[in-house]
């Protein structure tokens, strides 16, 4: 008798593999290609030239070191609300759960725009923070508090899931050897949670680096001060410099290209520490 074979709901190999594959073409690939073969009709120097410019240099500045700074933060406070919706039971904890999904469910634009409004000298917090010369909306703080808000999410969400499948009797197990609080969570949780906290911390950090719609609202978007590089990016595209914008955005894909691979390896590590 003939082994059975197992029953697809799907069409054949050949045919969902082209489909596939002519999916991530039309959506990723060619665009891709385009923006790489438009800067491949820059000389090198021409190349070089735009992407070092000082503008430039300063839009990197203030876009990969606000990221970095914003998503270091997120890996802490995220690992704490990760905690707090775990290992705690509170009255609106459901509702503190599905608050941390906001900023995806939020537009850009929106959000933004509110926290330009709220952190303005006369908003809800900014008014406190003027008098004593904390300036935020329209300042590269500004910057860093709309990456914190969208970063954060990525944190708790990679974390969460790690903290639900740790078991209560290892922490039973480490103070009955005599082990305080800190010593429980430095020798026994955090091992097993750094692995996550790494990811979250490169997820949170490869979003705040493409960020451009909640912040351009309240960054104040001075060059050489608060410009963010995909601000720079649209302002060269208006500018008609189409070689500029895809020079400087070939650097961005680069940078991606180098958060992902960093992404997957951290993935990667995860499951090999897991297992």
């Amino acid at each position: 008798m003939k082994k059975s074979q197992r029953h697809n709901v799907l069409p054949g190999f050949g045919l969902t593999l082209g489909y596939t594959i002519f999916y991530l073409c039309l959506i990723v690939l060619i665009p891709l290609s385009a923006l790489v073969f438009k800067t491949a009709t820059m000389s090198w120097g021409d190349f070089v030239a735009a992407v070092t410019a000082p503008r430039v240099v300063a839009s990197y500045k203030v876009t990969f070191g606000a990221a970095l700074l914003a998503a270091a933060i997120n890996a802490l406070f995220g690992v704490l609300v990760a905690w707090v919706l775990v290992r705690y039971r509170f009255p609106g904890k459901k509702l503190v759960d599905a608050l941390v999904d906001l900023p995806f469910a939020l537009p850009t634009a929106v959000a933004g725009i509110t926290l330009a409004s709220v952190y303005a000298p006369n908003g809800w917090i900014g008014k406190w923070l003027e008098p004593h010369g904390i300036k935020v909306a329209y300042t590269p703080l500004g910057i860093l508090v709309a990456m914190i808000f969208i970063g954060l999410p990525f944190v708790v969400r990679t974390v969460q899931p790690v903290l639900e499948e740790l078991e209560a009797e290892l922490e039973e197990a480490a103070a009955c050897l005599g082990a305080n609080r800190w010593q429980t969570f430095r020798r026994v949780l955090f091992p097993v949670m750094l692995p996550s906290i790494l990811t979250g911390f490169a997820l949170s950090f490869a979003r705040a680096v493409g960020e451009y719609g909640s912040i351009i609202f309240i960054a104040g978007n001075m060059p050489m001060v608060s410009e963010i590089t995909p601000l720079l990016i649209i302002t060269k595209l208006e500018q008609y410099d189409y070689a500029g914008a895809t020079a400087i955005a070939s650097v961005m894909l680069l940078a991606s290209f180098v958060m992902l691979f960093a992404v997957n390896l951290l993935q990667k590590w995860s499951r090999r520490f897991a297992g």
